[in-house]
């Protein structure tokens, strides 16, 4: 079993910047792909990036690449998203999840889901 939580989330004005973070408990943390999601009202839950289970590989959503950025401390126990010159677009609940086996950017194969975090981008 594992339990993430999130937090960091926030009201900020377009081109600011937040950091999500999600700390992790169990014993399996380090065994797994991590992944970062987020969900607009009225629309589908949606991949935003994802890390492997040593960090050295990471993908990321066309609408996000280059100015997200997906990292995760084993120690700590915890994977942050760093967002830059945010978009109103990017307003959203923020969800960590967490999956056996490699990264995957599709949400049906996450096992462990946070209770997610709102990130509202102003213009």
């Amino acid at each position: 079993q594992v339990q993430l939580v999130e937090s960091g989330g926030g009201l900020v004005q377009a081109g600011g910047s937040l950091r999500l973070s999600c700390t992790a408990s169990g014993r399996t943390y380090s065994n797994n792909a991590m992944g970062w999601f987020r969900q607009a009202p009225g629309k589908e839950r949606e991949f935003v990036a994802t890390i492997s289970r040593s960090g050295g590989s990471t993908f990321y959503a066309d609408s996000v690449k280059g100015r997200f950025t997906i990292a995760r401390d084993n120690a700590k126990n915890t994977v942050t998203l760093q967002m830059n010159s945010l978009k109103p677009e990017d307003t959203a609940v923020y969800y960590c999840a967490a999956k056996y086996g490699p990264t995957s950017i599709s949400y049906y194969s996450y096992a462990y889901w946070g209770q997610g975090t709102q990130v509202t981008v102003s213009s």
